[in-house]
């Protein structure tokens, strides 16, 4: 069986960390009678790439993406830069003869700029998910998995998520087993509990400066603990529910439930962090009438398990 080609892209001020990851990763991969899995191969528009810290040398152009069975197109600093048209065109030509595309971090935006992930479901570092939705309203963006597999072409979240791409590859490529063992050498569980969801810290949806909510947000973070309805709520700022539900969501972008179940989880990944409290109590303490709603709802805003998280983000001075 020949050796299974990976193209690595580098465009201008490629993230370092992205790009490295699937060298390392795909380098190291070795098959179960010890032979190499993948050739690896950085190509790119010019001889010399700008990676911000440091200039580098990529020994193969954009030809090379035609002889590769993957190609991986990593993030870049920059995602107003536009795409170079013999990127594009490269990246395009790959698709067309069956290769196999996969970006990760915001590389998603190099391969929207090629309208490879039109109509797809795809997904890019959370904190650039809303620019690329924006940007492509013709994509579905996800900003809560680690990685979308579309099957020719997929995408992954930011940073480590890379790491989960790569290992994701490799275990269709050759199985469990293989994955397992190019895990084992990247310090990796071959898979992660949760998506990014589970990093991103859900702050309450903004309300303007000197919006009319204003005092009723307040009121709600203090309180969120207290068994409150939505006529309660109401109560509180003075005016109907119809119109606190749609003076909310005109100020804030969401409903008062919402709001309210946000703040509880948010005060509840801070416990689960900073104190040994039982998830039970801590289910009471922010609010939740049983643990089984309250663990239904965390996994649904941080994409994994209030134990699971604990185990992750706890701190190393609790007890």
């Amino acid at each position: 069986m020949a050796m299974h080609t990976v193209a690595v892209l580098a465009l201008d001020k490629v993230i370092a960390f992205d790009l490295s990851t699937p060298i390392e990763v795909f380098t190291r991969t070795r098959l179960p009678d010890g032979r190499p899995a993948y050739r690896v191969r950085i190509c790119a528009p010019t001889p010399e790439v700008d990676a911000g810290m440091f200039t580098l040398r990529a020994p193969w152009g954009l030809d090379a993406l035609a002889e590769a069975d993957t190609v991986i197109v990593p993030g870049c600093a920059e995602t107003d830069t536009p795409v170079p048209a013999e990127v594009v065109e490269a990246i395009r030509g790959a698709a067309a003869r069956g290769t196999r595309i996969a970006s990760i971090c915001s590389g998603a935006f190099v391969l929207a700029a090629t309208g490879l992930l039109d109509g797809l479901r795809a997904t890019t570092h959370w904190l650039a998910a809303p620019l690329l939705a924006a940007r492509h309203p013709e994509i579905r963006v996800d900003p809560d998995v680690l990685y979308v597999d579309n099957g020719q072409i997929l995408t992954s979240a930011g940073a480590a998520a890379g790491l989960d791409l790569c290992l994701h590859l490799i275990r269709r490529d050759h199985g469990s087993a293989v994955a397992a063992d190019a895990a084992r050498l990247s310090v990796m569980p071959l898979e992660r509990e949760g998506g990014q969801a589970q990093f991103i810290v859900h702050d309450h949806p903004p309300a303007p400066r000197g919006a009319t909510l204003e005092p009723l947000l307040e009121w709600l973070e203090d309180n969120a603990d207290q068994n409150l309805t939505l006529e309660d709520i109401a109560r509180r700022a003075g005016m109907s529910t119809r119109t606190l539900s749609r003076r909310f969501r005109e100020q804030t972008g969401t409903s008062p439930v919402q709001w309210l179940h946000r703040a509880r989880i948010r005060q509840a990944q801070y416990l689960l962090e900073a104190t040994s409290h039982p998830v039970d109590r801590i289910a009471f303490q922010v609010g939740f009438g049983s643990p089984t709603a309250f663990r239904d709802r965390f996994r649904r805003v941080v994409g994994t398990s209030p134990h699971a998280y604990r185990s992750a983000f706890r701190r190393p001075d609790v007890d």
